[in-house]
């Protein structure tokens, strides 16, 4: 038996999609319709076919994710229903991939003929895939297809029973299975039915699990926290590093420690202790690391950061340091009931020692690999938000403990702000510099919003993604506008996606003039923020319209996640 389960709808594209087309949102899901959510949301609809579910979520306020793996289906649907609430993408079960590399989470997921071509021995994942894409009380709707299989596809039986045992180890709860139905084209023993899943919490006991690390594993010092802490800001600022690993995710361990340095900067430059012995010495990783690193922010120490000379040596060997430091101590302490490692940890090596230096994925995940649990990445990126503050917290009481031990007086409010994740607030000068660079050589320098032509009294720049939502300073997310759009008309509103789209080709020709073609260094920069920070493919450097759809895709979770009002263009109020 063959198991292309996507051969057939590619050649047979046409027929299906007429056989789709013919039956009404409401008479295929009737058993679905009375409990489906009354206030739209976001929508995952998997195997999405002719475009028929879509368009109908679409049409009732839904803001809509198909997922077809078919090309010819995919282009067909999306030519019938053409609607900019719905985004199509090429994924499939059982790993759904490119869907999670959004780092959406969704009220409602969605298959409707699609569970019954799905291998049984492929259905575990499959499931866990899909309950981790839902928001804690989020809703999944399959409707199951019994029946003898057709001669040109590939099924499998499929069972209820299955469905809800397979729901159940995920969290998940059974709603409703409700009892079979005839085919509505008539088919001889075809019958369908609809089973209905609930998430009712985050589903996978990793909020329990980061609670316990943060409040009650031993600390002999802040090693723990900052661990934890800098996979949480990968989670929200680098997500595209990661990389599945079975029931985990891998990071690269020198991203992690290019992260720790940052954090640890501050607190050891001011003398705030971090462990109860000795408390105004450095930590024993950190007496050589930050020696050479003492002419740099700690802003500097980002993916996408190139380093000359001294410079360039000390910050490969503070890498190596915190690397192994990381390794040997908290990723090795933090642990289970059963004392196995909750973050697996495998030391690399230095990169070879050379002129320059640039924290790049391949540099950074030669310093080896750090393992997240599949449960406790999906609660940091969607989370971070109310996680941080309790690490912060954490930390503030464990550090002034620590002075007070050594009968020396910490405020609190004085380790706070060493422990801030210091960004450059706002800082956009150097792309200003850019643009005032090209207006100085005679180039032309134009809105992405209205296309006018600014001149070096009139241009700013503009966060196209708000600061006040996400404080970003990539250079992706940095792009010109006339200063009254900036200050006054947009602000600090997210762009609506219909202004977005109509803005690409000012976008993608700003990257193109000011980034790529610019100095080395600005391009690394611009490409390394980009696959780190943005949803982006990693078989190949990506071209600018796959940024520009990672940006969109970022737009959409940010919008998610902050309800901030829509900006909806230049003239316009929303």
């Amino acid at each position: 038996m063959t198991t292309d389960t996507v051969g057939p709808y590619e050649r047979g594209f046409r027929e299906f999609t007429e056989a789709y087309e013919a039956f009404g949102f409401a008479d295929i899901h009737a058993g679905a319709v009375p409990f489906l959510p009354p206030v739209p949301g976001l929508i995952l609809d998997v195997g999405a076919g002719s475009g028929r579910d879509a368009a109908w979520f679409a049409a009732h306020d839904w803001e809509v994710i198909a997922v077809e793996p078919s090309v010819a289906m995919r282009s067909e649907a999306a030519r019938l229903h053409d609607s900019p609430r719905i985004r199509w993408l090429d994924d499939r079960l059982p790993t759904l991939a490119t869907v999670h590399r959004l780092g959406l989470a969704f009220d409602l997921v969605w298959l409707s003929g699609v569970w019954m071509h799905v291998p049984p021995d492929e259905r575990p994942r499959a499931m866990r895939k899909l309950a981790t894409l839902l928001k804690p009380g989020g809703r999944m709707v399959l409707t199951l297809r019994h029946g003898p299989a057709p001669d040109d596809r590939p099924m499998w039986p499929v069972d209820a029973n299955e469905v809800e045992r397979l729901g159940l180890d995920l969290g998940l709860a059974l709603r409703v299975a409700t009892e079979r139905r005839d085919d509505l084209q008539g088919r001889p023993g075809v019958r369908w039915q609809t089973v209905i899943l609930d998430l009712p919490d985050d589903g996978g006991g990793a909020l329990p699990l980061l609670r316990g690390v943060i409040l009650k594993q031993e600390k002999a010092a802040t090693y723990k926290l900052a661990l934890l802490r800098a996979i949480a800001r990968i989670a929200d600022a680098s997500p595209n590093v990661a990389r599945e690993a079975d029931e985990h995710v891998e990071l690269p361990l020198g991203l992690v420690a290019l992260y720790w340095l940052r954090m640890f900067k501050p607190l050891l430059e001011r003398g705030i202790p971090q462990m109860p012995e000795r408390p105004g010495a450095a930590p024993s990783f950190a007496r050589e690391a930050f020696r050479g690193l003492a002419s740099i922010a700690p802003y500097d120490l980002r993916p996408g950061g190139m380093f000359t000379g001294d410079l360039a040596v000390a910050v490969r060997r503070a890498l190596a340091d915190a690397a192994r430091t990381i390794a040997d101590m908290p990723a090795t302490h933090l642990t289970f009931a059963d004392d196995t490692p909750v973050f697996p940890t495998a030391y690399g090596r230095v990169p070879v020692r050379s002129a320059t230096f640039a924290t790049t994925e391949e540099s950074l995940w030669a310093y080896g690999t750090t393992r997240v649990p599949l449960t406790v990445w999906h609660a940091l990126r969607r989370m971070s938000a109310w996680i941080e503050p309790m690490l912060i917290a954490e930390w503030v009481r464990l550090t002034t403990g620590y002075a007070e031990r050594a009968g020396r007086r910490l405020a609190a409010d004085d380790v706070m702000a060493a422990l801030r994740w210091i960004e450059p607030e706002r800082d956009t000068r150097l792309v200003r510099d850019l643009a005032l660079g090209r207006l100085s050589a005679g180039n032309a320098v134009r809105c992405v919003w209205t296309g006018r032509t600014l001149d070096a009294d009139s241009v700013d720049i503009d966060h196209c993604l708000p600061w006040s939502a996400w404080a970003c300073n990539d250079l992706w997310n940095l792009m010109p506008t006339s200063r009254s759009i900036n200050q006054h008309s947009k602000r600090e509103r997210i762009v609506a996606a219909p202004v977005l789209a109509a803005a690409q080709p000012a976008i993608t020709e700003w990257w193109e003039s000011a980034y790529l073609r610019a100095d080395p260094a600005i391009r690394l920069r611009f490409v390394e923020e980009a696959r780190t920070s943005l949803p982006i493919a990693k078989e190949r450097d990506p071209d600018l319209d796959e940024v520009f759809a990672a940006l969109e895709f970022r737009r959409l979770r940010l919008r998610q996640e902050t309800q901030v009002a829509e900006w909806a263009g230049p003239g316009r109020r929303g």
